[in-house]
């Protein structure tokens, strides 16, 4: 499928699940003038246009399966992989934003206070500092041009409950998903490193930013922060390379980490303050 027909195919499919949650709207209030089953039409548009890019993506990785991309690690320290590439494929359930061979990481340092637990009822949420991977640092992975860079929306409370995850994907989702892809993945970063591969780092804590579209990184850049903006349950990494600067028509290339590769779920990896530069006077 052409850049063109994924472009078209995401705002035709945006636009359908845009009048479907509007329709569930206004039937609270008032009564809709036709059947409503016809209410669903919008909806299973929605879905079969989401199974047509899914296939395309399944038949490109089947027949012409990209190479994965060597770059450095994003975060130094401790850390551990939630979704991963290593396990499955699409990473995250879906090949949309260009999510394929995503990977989200969790901090786990070996030293001070432990990543809390998920629970069933209480407490319903937690506050970011409580989780070590909230404001923690992230690197530029190779030498790049700053393609997007926004730190404006806020870091919402982790959802660490049973409660709070279902508000999550019954409510924050469904809002999110109707405010388009830059409510998904909140605030991000998105490098171009040259060769027709992008980088993008989502989730980014509001205010932290250290670069602005047209910067020119080297690799151990400081970029931001970690936050918990966007579609996110707790403070963590969401990393993916994809071969272009939209994250609704571009689609996902594998990655490894140098002196990592690429971790599976529940794995732990470590990453040297060194690993993706000599030094880092950002940080100072």
């Amino acid at each position: 499928m052409s850049v063109d027909r994924r472009k078209i195919a995401a705002k035709v499919q945006y636009a359908l699940w845009v009048v479907f949650f509007a329709q569930i709207v206004v039937g609270f209030f008032v009564e809709l003038p036709y059947n409503y089953w016809l209410s669903w039409l919008p909806a299973l548009g929605a879905m079969g246009i989401g199974l047509v890019t899914a296939r395309s993506a399944r038949h490109r990785i089947e027949t012409a399966p990209p190479a994965p991309v060597a770059v450095a690690p994003p975060v130094t320290g401790r850390w551990s992989a939630v979704n991963s590439p290593a396990d499955k494929v699409p990473s995250h359930g879906t090949h949309s934003l260009a999510q394929t061979y995503a990977i989200d990481i969790v901090a786990e340092p070996a030293e001070g206070p432990e990543r809390p637990a998920p629970v069933w009822f209480w407490p319903v949420a937690r506050r970011n500092r409580d989780y070590p991977a909230f404001g923690a640092p992230l690197y530029a992975v190779a030498g790049a041009t700053v393609v997007h860079a926004e730190d404006g929306q806020r870091d919402h409370l982790s959802r660490s409950s049973l409660a709070g995850v279902l508000y999550f994907w019954l409510v924050e989702g469904v809002g999110r998903t109707i405010g388009g892809s830059r409510r998904v993945v909140g605030n991000h970063i998105v490098l171009d490193l040259g060769e027709g591969t992008y980088a993008v780092y989502a989730h980014v804590q509001r205010g932290s930013l250290r670069v602005r579209p047209g910067d020119e990184v080297e690799p151990g850049h400081l970029l931001g922060h970690c936050g918990n903006s966007g579609n996110s349950t707790q403070p963590h990494v969401h990393f993916q390379l994809m071969d272009g600067p939209d994250l609704e028509t571009a689609r996902g290339i594998p990655f490894t980490w140098h002196g990592v590769g690429v971790p599976a779920a529940g794995a732990t990896f470590t990453v040297d303050a060194d690993a993706s530069a000599p030094a880092r006077p950002q940080d100072a």
